[in-house]
């Protein structure tokens, strides 16, 4: 750790200290996070833990008063989540203290994360800059209309274990870099479809159990056409169940297939980057895109 950044931080006259996140019991995580708002289960902060790294500050009885945790992905390339502050710490400073810690443990110099209206001024003040918007749509779903038959040639499928080497080749240039394991743990607790023109895949998508419902997401195609195709047995498979897509469109073919299907925009957050000149997920030189986010966390 950085010599600089102090083991403990005084707030209103009581101690907070770094522990390391995985030492922390999952209920008290929960417990954080209930108290922001955010849905999260045991099993979706378990998922987590299991790919990510992080700390939390406690205080001097033990209580978790912060959070943060960083994912690592290949070439010097991390995602930050579950930065969470308990209301009664969140002018403090707590949240920039933990902020720095995880800056400097996670030792990564592309660094991109989904922040909250209320903290993008403190991401800023550290070197982060806003580059999208991002729509988390939720709600109780309602059938889709059918789908047109598809193209001669195309075939839509469930997907399994042997269509991950294709799925990661698809998404690593849309997602920015590599992601490979983190697409490998979704796999294993997602129902997965892919579109197919022969042996080439156009597109994919997941489904797991997530918060209150169901998210959909990632979802990684190269034009809207596809992105529909593949999100629609989803929805359909979901139809009265509560489900939730996160993506950065709030237009076009692809948002108005949410909107139909009874999503609405519940809340946004703005995607921040330290070092990405070009816009995530939005399929530049002929790549695919990211149409859904696999979570704010993982992106």
């Amino acid at each position: 750790m950085d010599s600089e950044l102090p083991g403990t931080l005084n707030v209103d006259n009581f101690e907070m200290r770094f522990a390391d996140i995985s030492s922390v019991e999952i209920s008290k995580l929960q417990a954080l996070s209930i108290s922001v708002g955010w849905p999260h289960r045991a099993a979706d902060w378990q998922h987590l833990l299991d790919i990510g790294k992080g700390y939390v500050a406690l205080d001097e009885i033990g209580r978790v008063g912060a959070s943060g945790m960083w994912f690592p992905h290949g070439d010097g390339f991390a995602t930050f989540g579950m930065l969470i502050t308990s209301p009664r710490l969140q002018t403090n400073g707590a949240a920039r203290w933990l902020m720095k810690r995880i800056m400097t443990d996670c030792g990564r110099n592309r660094i991109r994360l989904n922040s909250t209206r209320e903290a993008q001024r403190l991401y800023a003040s550290l070197g982060l800059k806003p580059k999208q918007t991002v729509y988390q749509y939720q709600g109780t779903a309602i059938a889709p209309m059918a789908l047109p038959p598809l193209e001669k040639g195309l075939v839509l499928r469930r997907l399994d274990r042997g269509d991950l080497d294709t799925v990661i080749a698809l998404d690593a240039p849309a997602f920015g870099t590599d992601r490979s394991l983190h697409l490998l743990r979704l796999f294993e607790s997602s129902i997965c479809y892919g579109l197919y023109q022969g042996e080439r895949l156009r597109a994919f998508s997941m489904r797991r159990r997530f918060g209150r419902g169901h998210v959909v997401g990632p979802v990684v195609a190269g034009n809207d056409e596809d992105a529909i195709t593949v999100t629609h047995p989803h929805i359909a498979a979901h139809a009265d169940g509560f489900l939730r897509v996160d993506t950065h469109l709030d237009s076009g073919p692809f948002a108005a297939l949410i909107q139909q299907c009874g999503l609405s925009i519940y809340a946004t957050l703005t995607t921040m980057v330290t070092e990405e000149a070009a816009s995530y997920g939005a399929g530049q030189n002929g790549n695919a895109r990211v149409y859904a986010l696999a979570s704010h966390s993982l992106g």
